[in-house]
C-alpha cells in the first residue's frame, strides 16, 4: 500500500469530534517524518468520506484545508457540539 493510501486509510479513522495531528498522521501510516507530505496528500483530498478537516498541527493550529480554512473551523465546531454531552 502507497503512503498516500495509508495516510487516507489514518484519517477515516478519527472519529467524529476528535482531532489528529499531521504528525500523528504521519506516524500511524508509517513514516513519522513525513508530516508536511501528510498536508500535501490531505490538500488534494476531496473526497468527503475521508475527513481531512480532523488533522491539525500538533501546536493546536488548524493548518490549511483544500475548501478554506473557515469551513474546517465550521466542520470542527459543528463535530464538537454534536458530541457535547451534558453530564
Amino acid at each position: 500500500m502507497t503512503f498516500t493510501k495509508k495516510v487516507l486509510e489514518v484519517v477515516k479513522t478519527i472519529p467524529r469530534g476528535q482531532t489528529m495531528s499531521y504528525c500523528q498522521v504521519a506516524a500511524l501510516a508509517g513514516n513519522k517524518k513525513a508530516a508536511r507530505v501528510v498536508g500535501t496528500i490531505l490538500s488534494k483530498n476531496y473526497d468527503p468520506a475521508i475527513p481531512c478537516h480532523r488533522v491539525i498541527r500538533a501546536t493546536g493550529q488548524l493548518g490549511k484545508y483544500n475548501r478554506g480554512a473557515d469551513k474546517k473551523a465550521a466542520l470542527l465546531k459543528q463535530e464538537k457540539q454534536e458530541n457535547y454531552r451534558p453530564q
